[in-house]
């Protein structure tokens, strides 16, 4: 039997034993610790019964992991990192359970949860990373089947889940310094998530979804800071903070879809799930019609890859209540054959205005409510080309995107 525990880990020499995960003949289990359960909350509310008994995951028409453990998984990029560090020490990716890839993990994940004993990761130190050969190392590793990964780039892009290339680095914003951000940092850096381009990306990839974020921001979504990070090279790299740490202060995030075990992969869920999940574990108003408002800014500004990941929770250990996590992975998308991954009162292909009133209806939202907000976000996306040229975004690509957002900026009124 292959056996971790879980710890909440809030910072250094700050955790707490969450209980135990273990994996037999392809059978993955979770006991929650009977002190956890006496003094704890309920980290995954929805499918985990909060009591210290044996709970086995069945779902496997999910995955392998139950949601909750599954969150501290990367997507394809650092999956990508992962296999290729494991075909370089001889082992078949597909041989490698998903316990020992949380083990691999151990303490650098993302959110609060790690797993011990951690297995030997990637050594690197935490010296200046020059992200433009990053960068370049970033193209090699999509465009080869090469092995071997260049150890800063395995440090700092192992953990960071979504599926586009990017690394986790430690800034001062004081001195423009980078280094590795896969452990605690001196107070003086904070927690950044650095994006790449992938090979379909356009070249101002970047630059697109600094826009995207100054637009979001107008349009009064609550987004984490952001940045270009530029090179001497030329490169201009998308930044955001991370809203998974308060300096080394770890918060436990539990994305949506993985919440309610919807794969990401899949379009299946519609915003309707997303706001009435968030009305149940929040219980608060307040983040229902931020939730909604989010979905009137993917409708009007063209963001169609909004997946059931790209919508995360923040649980608040010292009460034991839930919020909105702020917003994160907003940019021009076509989405998959053109449609929004979660659909808008069963609309994906073409949803607007009427689709929008009729979700925000269905879940309670005041019509005055649901119209102010239409037009806040319609206002911010109607300056679209102030945003992308304050971000440095192409003619072209600023054309092109003006295009497809001018139909949906009307008024709703």
């Amino acid at each position: 039997m292959r056996k971790l525990e879980v710890r909440f880990t809030r910072g250094p020499g700050d955790e707490r034993r969450v209980g135990d995960l273990a994996e037999e003949r392809g059978r993955v289990y979770f006991e929650y610790d009977s002190e956890w359960c006496a003094s704890g909350y309920s980290l995954s509310p929805f499918r985990i019964p909060f009591e210290a008994r044996l709970f086995e995951h069945r779902d496997r028409e999910f995955g392998p992991l139950p949601g909750l453990f599954a969150d501290s998984l990367p997507d394809g990029w650092g999956l990508l990192l992962m296999d290729r560090h494991f075909r370089s020490t001889g082992l078949d990716p597909a041989a490698v359970g998903p316990l020992d890839r949380l083990s691999w993990l151990g303490t650098r994940t993302m959110g609060a949860l790690t797993y011990h004993p951690p297995a030997t990761g990637p050594e690197a130190d935490a010296r200046a990373l020059d992200l433009h050969e990053l960068g370049r190392q970033v193209q090699e590793v999509l465009a080869g089947p090469s092995a071997k990964v260049l150890p800063q780039l395995l440090r700092a892009g192992g953990s960071p889940a979504g599926a586009r290339p990017k690394v986790v680095v430690g800034f001062d914003p004081s001195s423009g310094e980078v280094v590795s951000g896969a452990d605690d940092l001196p107070d003086r850096l904070e927690h950044w998530m650095v994006k790449f381009a992938s090979r379909e990306d356009p070249t101002d990839a970047g630059a697109i979804e600094y826009a995207y974020s100054l637009m979001a921001a107008a349009a009064g979504i609550d987004m984490p800071s952001t940045r270009l990070f530029e090179t001497d090279a030329g490169d201009r790299f998308f930044g955001v903070r991370r809203f998974d740490r308060e300096g080394n202060r770890r918060l436990h995030v539990h994305t949506f879809g993985n919440l309610i075990h919807s794969d990401f992969r899949v379009p299946s869920a519609d915003y309707a799930d997303l706001l009435r999940a968030t009305s149940v574990l929040t219980r608060r108003h307040p983040d229902v019609l931020r939730a909604w408002r989010r979905a009137a800014f993917n409708v009007l500004a063209h963001s169609r890859d909004d997946h059931v990941k790209n919508f995360a929770f923040i649980l608040d250990d010292a009460t034991g209540g839930w919020t909105l996590s702020p917003a994160y992975d907003l940019t021009f998308s076509l989405g998959p054959g053109g449609e929004h991954t979660m659909a808008v009162a069963g609309e994906a292909v073409h949803p607007g205005a009427a689709q929008l009133l009729a979700l925000a209806s269905a879940a309670g939202l005041s019509a005055r409510d649901a119209r102010r907000i239409l037009d806040e976000v319609r206002r911010a996306v109607a300056r679209w080309a102030e945003w992308a040229r304050r971000a440095g975004v192409s003619r072209g690509s600023m054309r092109r995107i003006g295009a497809a957002l001018s139909p949906g900026t009307r008024s709703a009124r």
